[in-house]
């Protein structure tokens, strides 16, 4: 099923990204992991390419998450890749009955050295025009920046940049991650007001390890408001506080998302899901996921 079907049915849908892991071990653990979240009757699940990890990884686990009974999408970067690269993979996802494509550009290798092909993409909108002109089909989603692109902070260029990718194509948006509903609010209000009316789904990533959402933010640029840093400072050693910290604001942030409007959650889980499950937990009590 395409995934913007699911944003027309009028409840929230509530959705999970994972990424491939080095081995085979940390990837039947992984399948174990996606499994147990079947009861949560997830809307679906993406799964990203990271590391040095192949072009196909993603396609690969998301087979695997569809042989399970539950919805997938599969990332596609394409820094790095040429349109014939491109072609063929989306012939891959194809065979596979992948409908739902996340399209991004991905980060530019640090290698300074790098130089993306002459034949390739130098944005994801260029990709997204690729693949629609290809007549494939598929549902694709990509990205929106509510605190601004960490190479372009011009939030109402970020937002024309948004319509060139939906214009060009794009079925549904999921945002980066963010700490401050406020940006999120704001973010959708500039985007409906140049004719964005695509599904504008907030990105949530649990803090689960402060010291890791402080790399995190440091690259991305994100900002975390000084009410939630004091709290995780006061127990920075305490790793069990630091989650029940984490999942306390989390919850808040999506009860105050869902009931704003927001058509759903997607949590970026970093291959872990206690924590998500805490949040769907709490939402559920409150009555506000899983009716």
């Amino acid at each position: 099923m395409k995934i913007s079907e699911l944003y027309g049915r009028g409840g929230p849908v509530i959705s999970f990204e994972f990424f491939p892991p080095a081995t085979p071990a940390g990837e039947a653990a992984l399948v174990r992991t996606i499994e147990a979240l079947k009861p949560l009757r997830p809307g679906f699940i993406s799964v990203t390419r990271t590391g040095t990890k192949p072009r196909e990884a993603p396609v690969e686990l998301v087979t695997r998450i569809r042989a399970l009974g539950i919805e997938g999408a599969a990332h596609v970067t394409c820094i790095e890749a040429t349109r014939e690269e491109i072609a063929a993979h989306c012939e891959l996802m194809l065979g596979r009955g992948i409908e739902n494509v996340v399209a991004i550009r991905g980060d530019i290798p640090k290698d300074p050295t790098f130089r993306a092909p002459a034949n390739g993409f130098r944005y994801a909108v260029d990709m997204i025009r690729f693949i629609r002109e290809r007549g494939h089909g598929f549902c694709l989603v990509g990205g929106g920046h509510p605190e601004g692109h960490p190479e372009c902070r011009d939030l109402e260029l970020n937002i024309q940049h948004l319509r060139a990718k939906v214009d060009a194509g794009l079925d549904v948006v999921i945002t980066q991650l963010f700490y401050d509903n406020a940006d999120y609010f704001a973010f959708a209000e500039r985007a409906r007001r140049v004719g964005v009316r695509v599904p504008l789904v907030p990105g949530i990533m649990p803090i689960t390890n402060w010291p890791q959402i402080e790399r995190i933010t440091a690259l991305s640029g994100n900002q975390v408001p000084p009410p939630l840093r004091s709290a995780l400072e006061r127990v920075r050693d305490d790793e069990a506080a630091a989650v029940e910290v984490g999942i306390e604001w989390a919850t808040r942030q999506c009860r105050d998302l869902l009931r704003g409007g927001a058509p759903g959650i997607h949590f970026y889980t970093l291959n872990k899901s206690p924590a998500t499950r805490a949040i769907f937990e709490n939402l559920r009590r409150e009555g506000l996921v899983g009716h």
